[in-house]
């Protein structure tokens, strides 16, 4: 289940980035995202946050795991 966390938020992480960094440098948001929702921009750094937690979080609990054996 951890890993599954970990893979969902390195997706929606990097999503998140690449659609706040396409509104802030290019003419439009870049990624997946934007094809089936309009998100606004303080949106995209939110799912980047989120995204990002989740993969740290589900990362450093595998290493956890694995530790105590």
């Amino acid at each position: 289940m951890k890993e599954i966390i970990s893979i969902v938020g390195w997706v929606v992480g990097i999503q998140g980035a690449l659609g706040f960094a396409g509104r802030q440098f290019g003419d439009g948001p870049w990624g997946l995202f934007h094809k089936w929702w309009d998100i606004p921009t303080p949106g995209y750094l939110a799912l980047f946050i989120v995204g990002a937690a989740l993969a740290v979080w589900g990362e450093s609990s595998k290493s956890r795991a694995r530790s105590r054996g």
